[in-house]
């Protein structure tokens, strides 16, 4: 799912999309597209974008859910494509990033990129600024490009491919990016947790783990999700673990999402675990969807949005 203002947008796999009302549920409209969705959400700037198995991205007024152009791209969108009103920039299933004029979805410029041999079924979502986008690639490379013309501002490696068969060699960022406070947040599978500088790319952090979702950010501490199951807190001054939470392994956890002062992630069961960011102790546990929690939990002023596998969108707060 993704929050614009007072309203949540979400979308299943036979096209339905929805947008409710995000204090209530209530639904302001509905619309059932007729090819399958793919590409997750992207809401923001009066637009409501999304991409298909064919290659399709398309965009709907986040007012009324009509249609308001489709473009093409012939690739698979995996990911959320991301907007910040005056480009839709869409990232592919082999590691191009493509570049959509809001208004008319006309190309504006194609930056490709060679993807890995071998990769996870996934990519990350691009990571959008009013100048810059960022991206995460199957290569473990983590790229900013100019928003304008499509031109490399810069480009640095967080996991580097070691060992002797191509599955030892997969390093994939298909976890969300996080910037915040001049940082960027990335994780790598079978590589590093690290924190970018925004400007320059430069490393300022980092630290051997694998994870194939995101990172979240609280109280000076980088949180994350290992491919493992353990839920881990990261010392951003100095890349140490400050604690490291290894009761839920092997449960196919989400990736993190800072709320209040908790951590929430979900699990392959659909329980929603809150974890305590000071020690990373359990807190408390509720059930979501018996079919399994997989999205990284959103949070928007202060409430927490939790999308199941079967389908369920769930509101949180703390009491």
């Amino acid at each position: 799912p993704a929050g614009e203002g007072d309203t949540i947008y979400a979308a299943d796999i036979s096209g339905r999309v929805i947008a409710l009302e995000r204090y209530s549920g209530k639904r302001q409209w509905q619309v059932k597209l007729k090819e399958p969705v793919s590409g997750g959400v992207g809401a923001g700037s009066g637009l409501v974008v999304l991409g298909t198995l064919a290659g399709d991205v398309i965009a709907l007024d986040s007012s009324s859910g009509d249609e308001l152009w489709r473009t093409n791209i012939a690739s698979e969108v995996l990911s959320a494509p991301a907007s910040n009103g005056d480009v839709v920039v869409v990232q592919t299933q082999d590691d191009r990033l493509i570049a959509l004029e809001a208004d008319t979805g006309q190309q504006r410029w194609v930056y490709e990129s060679t993807p890995a041999l071998l990769t996870l079924r996934g990519s990350s979502a691009p990571l959008i600024t009013p100048y810059v986008v960022y991206a995460g690639l199957s290569s473990g490379k983590v790229i900013a490009v100019e928003l304008e013309r499509g031109l490399p501002v810069w480009e640095q490696r967080v996991a580097m491919p070691s060992g002797r068969t191509e599955l030892e060699r997969m390093v994939d960022i298909d976890g969300q990016l996080l910037l915040k406070n001049s940082v960027l947040y990335v994780a790598a599978y079978q590589g590093k947790v690290a924190g970018l500088d925004e400007e320059s790319g430069r490393i300022l952090w980092q630290r051997d783990a694998s994870s194939y979702v995101g990172v979240s950010q609280g109280f000076g501490n980088a949180y994350t999700s290992l491919e493992a199951g353990a839920v881990e807190s990261i010392d951003e001054r100095s890349g140490s673990a400050m604690w490291s939470n290894e009761q839920p392994l092997r449960r196919k956890l989400s990736g993190p999402a800072v709320f209040s002062s908790y951590i929430a992630v979900g699990d392959v069961e659909g329980y929603l675990h809150l974890l305590s960011q000071v020690d990373g102790r359990f807190v408390s546990r509720t059930r979501i969807d018996k079919k399994g929690v997989r999205v990284q939990p959103l949070v928007v002023g202060g409430w927490l949005y939790v999308y199941g596998n079967g389908g369920k969108l769930v509101a949180l707060t703390i009491r």
